[in-house]
């Protein structure tokens, strides 16, 4: 154990935000936070409920969809609009639905995190931007409502409310007027960025009949319940930003008739640290009991939980690995270990509901004969003739014909910066030799959502033309790979797998092997 003279104030907040950070202080603070987030969304129960990926999907167990807004895009001085994170989908919902909600949370300290003070308000004001901008160049500005002023005698302005179409940046308050300034300084090249990468602008502009707003709920947030204005009274079509956290303290001693515990804000972030294997799907299953369990016996409960899941899916023929963890350096230096012995390490896709999760889809990629799912529904896929799968344990699948079945050890760039370099010219050989033959190859992995969206891409730069069709690589051998063309197919690929999140450093890899690069000229 350290030497209590050489610990420092840092290490000391340290280890006592440790020691409160327990599971069932976790897990209760997320279910107190579930009940705001059920009040909001009865308010507007017209309005779709997402969660944002992936602290989001802990506070409700009927979520419509999800999106994945980064606070990263939101820092002060890294402001960013990331065209591989268009969240295209969450425009067209909220164009069919009139709007819709976005959850989240932050352990900050702050009532909201920066993916919502800044990065989906950037979001807003570039996509109304490039609306405008595709309704002006054709001709099609005011179309609806010049067909509603025409069909309503109630109305006296005989404009088009085209012109009211507001393209402005909407911040909170909070956001300082030298900080708006800046951002505002980049809308323009942001614009620009959407309008090349090639993302369906015109689906949108269809969809959406106002532009898009962003308004902030909290729990400090006072609603008049019998003032709840209608959303079709809006003249914009609102993103309700539900942040769950309760701003007053991170760490809360909190008291029922039963157990005694320590309410924790935005409990729901950094779940690797943890939730030791545990799901929102999961928890939401078992939520009644996990709550009812109590802190003492909250930890048993949760192994039992997850080992059932797993000996469950194992029996499916799926892949259901039992890893042990290490113990957390506050049990070592107090000589306690964990109550359970099992951790997910590797990140994953949260099921959201089973009737709307994007995660029990696969997706095809136009017409290109490629497909992007999880492996977990790679094995009863239909109107599938061959599969990658790059996971790093090879499954039941492994039993298909040889040819038509490769299985690559591929793993995170944040556990091997190389790995997916290395597997590359092997997936875009055995993608080459069988879509030649005309056959549908899936591209699975376990999320669904970053290692295979990675092969995919580079298999689409490898062996389609700038136009999508499938060429055997002459189109790429005659051009120089550039990140602009790089982003205009990740892009293309985001339209269908909408729950795709490459992450930076896999696709950097894909860019490097398309430069003709290889680990040691990487290195």
């Amino acid at each position: 154990m350290e030497n209590p003279a050489n610990l420092n104030i840092y290490k000391a907040s340290r280890t006592i935000k440790r020691s409160e950070n327990t599971l069932y202080n976790a897990l209760r603070s997320i279910y107190e936070d579930s009940i705001f987030v059920g009040e909001i969304s009865q308010l507007w129960p017209e309005l779709p409920l997402l969660a944002n990926l992936r602290c989001g999907l802990w506070y409700s167990q009927k979520f419509h969809s999800a999106c994945y807004f980064k606070s990263t895009d939101g820092h002060t001085n890294n402001w960013s609009f990331n065209t591989s994170r268009l969240n295209l989908h969450v425009a067209l919902l909220a164009g069919q639905k009139g709007g819709c909600m976005i959850v989240d949370s932050t352990r900050k300290g702050k009532r909201f995190p920066d993916s919502m003070s800044k990065t989906i308000p950037i979001w807003t004001c570039v996509l109304n931007r490039a609306i405008w901008n595709y309704r002006m160049r054709f001709g099609l500005a005011g179309t609806a409502e010049k067909k509603e002023t025409n069909d309503s005698t109630k109305r006296g302005d005989s404009i088009s409310d085209s012109y009211s179409w507001n393209c402005s940046l909407h911040l909170p308050l909070w956001v300082s007027n030298t900080e708006r300034a800046l951002i505002e300084e980049r809308l323009d090249g942001w614009t620009k960025d959407l309008e090349v990468s090639g993302a369906d602008i015109a689906s949108i502009a269809l969809s959406l009949k106002k532009p898009l707003r962003p308004l902030w709920i909290s729990q400090k947030t006072v609603i008049w319940l019998n003032e709840v204005p209608d959303c079709d009274s809006w003249d914009f079509t609102p993103i309700l930003l539900v942040s769950t956290s309760s701003p007053s303290s991170n760490f809360q001693q909190r008291t029922t008739s039963e157990f005694s515990w320590r309410y924790i804000a935005g409990a729901g972030d950094d779940e690797e640290s943890w939730a030791r294997g545990l799901s929102p799907n999961l928890f939401w299953k078992h939520a009644y009991d996990l709550i009812s369990s109590g802190p003492d016996m909250c930890n048993k409960k949760v192994a039992d939980i997850i080992e059932k899941d797993r000996v469950y899916r194992a029996q499916r023929g799926e892949n259901a690995p039992q890893i042990s963890i290490k113990p957390s350096k506050s049990s070592m230096s107090s000589g306690r270990l964990p109550a359970e012995e099992q951790l997910d390490l590797e990140p994953q896709f949260m099921n959201i509901d089973e009737k709307s999760s994007d995660n029990n889809s696969i997706f095809w990629l136009g017409e290109s004969n490629l497909a992007v799912g999880t492996t977990q529904l790679a094995k009863d896929a239909s109107g599938v003739d061959c599969v990658l799968s790059c996971d790093r344990e090879s499954n039941s699948l492994c039993s298909k014909e040889s040819e038509a079945y490769l299985n690559l050890s591929i793993v995170s760039s944040k556990f091997d910066r190389f790995s997916l370099l290395r597997n590359l010219p092997s997936a875009v050989n055995f993608a080459k030799n069988n879509l030649k033959k005309g056959q549908k190859l899936l591209v699975c992995c376990s999320s669904g959502e970053d290692i295979s969206i990675c092969v995919c891409l580079a298999i689409l730069m490898s062996l389609f033309d700038d136009r999508g069709h499938f060429d055997e690589g002459r189109f790429f051998s005659e051009r120089r790979v550039t990140k602009l063309e790089l982003r205009r197919r990740l892009v293309f690929i985001c339209q269908f797998a909408v729950n795709a999140r490459p992450s930076r450093g896999n696709v950097k890899q894909v860019f490097n092997y398309l430069s003709g690069g290889n680990i040691e000229t990487v290195c």
